[in-house]
């Protein structure tokens, strides 16, 4: 029904791209300019609509870069209720700043974490507000073309590669294909832990990167959960019923991941970024009384967990935990990849 129904929406897809197209020659040409800064700023983001690992991504260069610089990260804030530039504070909420921002936040409180619609404003008022910081890491900015980063990072699902999606409506890319020759740095995320040299040879091919484009291989790798608001930790064992809660763009990963914990499990999903209400509170609580077991826990993601938090009155004393997740890398190529953006931002702060 769907793929039917997306067929009918292809002539949409026609119009929308040919607008893309049109609007990325007109920055190739120069008659659209982007804004470049002497100052070191790593775009991390995709082609298409969510789901590939941006936020985990972004965490795992504050952890490579913060011990040694001052790093910051600017988004745009998606379905935040306030408008134009903000700094997150020990008060801001998830309702201020938007659900990764506040995830972000909340893991790193030492870092700065600032949003903005328009990043050509945000990055001066930043700087301006926080005149020490040394990197800028702007999460899912691919696409925003009016600001040049010195470094593009495109993320890529292995089972949803861009070679093999179309635009919107009738596909999920929010960008022509093409833009791929843009990025410095091409990263197959969510692969299989076993990826073979040929699977990988094979993505290569199919990628066919340019000459200066790098291209590594990740997996997911999740964490013991931790309670919500205690952030006590928990090992699950296969005897534990799950009620698993979560509004992202893709759960299946989440999904395969839940089966190797335990055979049976209850799920709610909501859609990707989804703010979460009082009815939803009612219903979480109703599917989760209906599980008979004693042995029992609601699990999340940690997005979704920025935006339960306020409800911490009513969900304080049930036992709702959320799951961590990092990319590794494959192929033994995190030293490479790390060594690629130390040196990134090395050469603008050596003689």
């Amino acid at each position: 029904m769907l793929k039917s129904f997306r067929y009918i929406l292809f002539p949409f897809s026609i119009i929308y791209g040919f607008i893309i197209w049109f609007r990325n020659k007109l920055f190739d040409k120069k008659i659209l300019r982007s804004a470049t800064f002497n100052f070191p700023l790593i775009c991390v983001g995709n082609l298409c609509a969510g789901g590939s690992g941006k936020t985990p991504m972004t965490e795992y260069l504050i952890r490579l870069l913060r011990n040694k610089y001052n790093v910051a990260t600017l988004s745009r804030g998606y379905k935040r209720k306030t408008k134009g530039f903000a700094i997150a504070d020990e008060n801001t909420t998830a309702i201020d700043i938007g659900d990764e921002p506040t995830q972000l936040h909340k893991k790193f409180p030492a870092i700065t974490v600032a949003v903005a619609e328009e990043r050509i404003v945000g990055i001066p008022q930043l700087l301006h507000a926080r005149p020490e910081t040394k990197v800028i890491i702007l999460d899912d900015a691919f696409q925003h073309r009016e600001v040049k980063a010195g470094l593009n990072m495109l993320l890529t699902e292995y089972n949803d590669l861009y070679t093999r999606d179309f635009i919107l409506p009738a596909g999920n890319l929010r960008d022509v294909r093409s833009s791929s020759k843009r990025a410095h740095i091409i990263i197959v995320t969510k692969c299989h832990p076993d990826l073979s040299e040929e699977e990988k040879q094979a993505v290569v091919k199919e990628l066919h990167p340019l000459n200066f484009q790098k291209i590594f291989f990740t997996k997911i790798e999740y964490a013991n959960p931790y309670h919500l608001f205690t952030k006590e930790t928990r090992f699950i064992n296969p005897a534990c019923n799950i009620l698993l809660v979560c509004g992202i763009a893709n759960p299946a990963p989440l999904k395969q991941m839940l089966t190797s914990y335990t055979d049976t499990y209850e799920m709610i999903v909501f859609h990707d970024h989804h703010i979460f209400g009082i009815d939803d509170l009612k219903e979480i609580k109703k599917q989760f009384e209906k599980i008979e077991s004693e042995n029992k826990i609601i699990l999340t993601t940690e997005k979704d967990g920025v935006r339960l938090a306020k409800y911490e009155n009513e969900l304080k004393y049930f036992p709702i935990y959320v799951l961590p997740m990092r990319h590794t890398f494959l192929f033994n190529e995190e030293e490479k990849f790390n060594a690629n953006i130390i040196s990134f931002v090395e050469s603008y702060y050596t003689n």
